[in-house]
């Protein structure tokens, strides 16, 4: 497992089959998944059947990582870039236990990702997505330095896009 990004609280590294336990249980909670559009793993087993399949790390030498506390190496949940080849666009996601939410941990984790995106890996434009509903995520796609570009159809809900300048 190797350390992609530091940052003063934390630090993302590459999500390993190690991590199904707490990837199994991450999606397990309605509250975490209700502005996703994902559905929670049916196992651990499954949970790890998609960490063991995750090719994005040999595909474009990124991708979503785990977010670990430095001061007790916990796992607080993942944040990372995701290039999707059909839409030719890279973005921003997050997911973190509840417990950890409203720490600034998702802004510290994606405001990193982010600078890794554009600084390293010489991305032009980073967009994020969210439910209209999601204040909290829209909150930190603002506070990370993403501007409002446009409305989308989210599966049927409403969302919003925002993009790097």
């Amino acid at each position: 497992m190797k350390k992609i990004i530091e940052t003063e609280r934390l630090y993302l590294r590459t999500l390993s089959i190690k991590d199904a336990t707490l990837f199994y249980l991450l999606n397990l909670d309605k509250d975490v998944l209700k502005y996703t559009g994902d559905k929670s793993f049916k196992s651990i087993e499954s949970a790890q059947k998609f960490l063991e399949n995750y090719d994005h790390y040999s595909k474009y030498g990124f991708g979503r990582w785990a977010v670990i506390n430095k001061q007790n190496e916990e796992f607080l949940g993942w944040c990372g870039l995701k290039f999707t080849a059909s839409k030719n666009e890279y973005d921003i996601g997050f997911r973190f236990f509840k417990k950890h939410w409203n720490k600034g941990y998702a802004t510290e984790a994606a405001k990193s990702c982010v600078d890794f995106g554009i600084n390293n890996l010489k991305l032009k434009e980073i967009i994020g997505r969210a439910m209209k509903e999601n204040k909290a995520s829209i909150k930190v796609l603002k506070k990370i330095g993403l501007k409002y570009s446009q409305d989308f159809d989210f599966e049927g809900n409403k969302g919003v896009i925002y993009k790097t300048e």
